[in-house]
């Protein structure tokens, strides 16, 4: 008897617990945003060669912070406008943070939205225009201002849906079909297929996921602190071609902010949109059944972030806000094989290289891939440090992945995850190129080409199994 007492008494024990911190702690939040724009005269990046240089600023580009807190755990989100962070820099900034606050790194998620319109964080070759500095600079700020800013709050999250933005941007093509590479061998998919392709097309060679995740936090007089959302699109584009721009993020941020702010209010609400594993994904369709519209810059960016807006607006007020839930943060390394070029490459790339400037191309972007190629040979050392990260907030999973990840590795991980509602973001704590799954590394195309795809074959099986172990250690 003396035993089975004992037995209950230990089953009943966290029930008593998660009770008595319900009532012992208060739930807290604060928000708050860096101007991170870098300065004219850098070079812009996320296109091929030659890339332009920044002479005009469209649009500010931030760092959006959100401190959560349960009395016992404080979690702390980046979500900064830039096309992706290496490693190193999210570390610097994130050891700052610690150092001033005392928050542990493990309980930091800092991403970037894969804005095409910014320019690099290394070292410019022009001294003065350090921007890796000024960045780590604004991240730390922006947090300390967010953690300085904490008051007591509720928190509510739910899903929307927005298919009408979301297309497979990798296509079969049919049986027997190939396309050049630029290694000199044939790829039986193709990104971003051209209309002559069309005939010749399968059918889309991936999902994608119209679910938009919401995360609402509001004062406890419901003043709205900040509004986080999760939408799995790449960047929209249509931006002028030497104009720094936080593409569709920061324009739904703006409309987010403007919708729900008050007159006077200080801090003022924050909108927050993480990107998710969208690798595979962008908002044109292939398909040819949605009509070419020509669009004048910036236009599609408002439409889609319009959309975007209206959605997550709309579930907010389907929301029940709770008082009070458990944070927890789990997070690991997990060491992935670097990919390595087969002798055949190797001289495939010399030979490219050793063309005479007159030479005519067999694939307009041979040369950067010959490139890409002989520097994977080079590259040391044999493993890539990649960190894995998982965050629980109530009954919420959310996943963290330092990749461009593909829509079927999130989708994945959110029907395998313990928890009911969870969602990833990509190009979190750093970015490691492109992750498509084995199946895809048979079909090849542009995200599988070595130089845009860094690591093992292998990677999004470990990486979502890491994943998934995590999620379950926080359940």
């Amino acid at each position: 008897m003396k035993r089975l007492f004992l037995t209950l008494a230990i089953l009943a024990a966290p029930i008593v617990s998660i009770a008595q911190d319900k009532t012992a702690h208060v739930f807290k939040a604060g928000a708050a945003t860096s101007n991170i724009t870098p300065p004219l005269g850098m070079e812009i990046v996320g296109n091929f060669a030659p890339r332009p240089i920044a002479a005009h600023v469209h649009d500010e580009l931030h760092a959006r912070c959100l401190v959560l807190d349960d009395g016992e755990t404080k979690l702390a989100f980046v979500v900064a406008d830039t096309l992706s962070l290496g490693r190193d820099v999210w570390d610097e900034a994130k050891q700052k943070i610690t150092a001033a606050t005392g928050i542990p790194v493990s309980n930091m998620m800092f991403s970037g939205t894969h804005t095409h319109s910014s320019v690099s964080a290394l070292t410019n070759k022009d001294p003065s225009l350090n921007y890796r500095q000024t960045l780590i600079t604004r991240v730390v700020d922006g947090v300390r201002r967010a953690l300085n800013s904490l008051e007591p709050a509720r928190i509510a999250w739910g899903t929307g849906k927005l298919p009408q933005h979301v297309f497979n941007r990798r296509w079969k093509l049919k049986e027997g079909g190939t396309n050049p590479n630029p290694f000199g061998g044939l790829d039986r998919a193709v990104m971003n297929p051209s209309s002559l392709l069309r005939p010749k097309l399968a059918g889309p060679a991936g999902p994608t996921n119209p679910e938009v995740f919401c995360l609402s936090v509001q004062a406890t007089d419901g003043r709205q602190i900040a509004l986080m959302a999760n939408y799995w699109l790449h960047y929209v584009g249509g931006v002028g071609r030497d104009h720094l721009s936080a593409d569709y993020f920061g324009e739904f941020c703006r409309m987010i902010e403007s919708k729900l702010a008050t007159e006077g209010e200080h801090p003022p609400v924050v909108g927050i949109l993480a990107n998710g594993p969208c690798g595979d994904v962008n908002n044109n369709d292939y398909s040819g059944k949605t009509p070419a519209v020509k669009r004048e810059p910036y236009e599609k960016i408002k439409i889609v972030a319009g959309d975007l807006a209206a959605e997550v607006l709309r579930v907010r007020e389907t929301l029940t806000h709770q008082s009070w839930v458990p944070l927890k943060s789990a997070v690991e390394d997990l060491e992935l094989g670097v990919r390595r070029p087969t002798p055949e490459m190797i001289e495939w790339a010399k030979g490219v290289l050793a063309k005479g400037k007159d030479a005519a191309e067999v694939h307009r972007l041979e040369q950067p891939y010959a490139e890409r190629t002989l520097a994977a040979r080079d590259a040391k050392p044999d493993t890539v440090s990649c960190v894995m990260q998982a965050f629980r907030i109530g009954d919420l999973g959310i996943a963290a992945i330092p990749f461009e990840v593909f829509t079927e590795t999130g989708l994945e991980i959110k029907a395998k995850s313990p928890f009911a509602n969870t969602f990833t973001i990509e190009l979190a704590n750093g970015s490691n190129g492109y992750l498509p799954t084995p199946p895809q590394h048979d079909l090849g195309g542009y995200e599988t080409w070595l130089g845009t795809n860094r690591v093992e074959r292998d990677a999004s099986v470990k990486i979502t199994a890491k994943i998934l172990e995590l999620l379950e250690r926080l359940k």
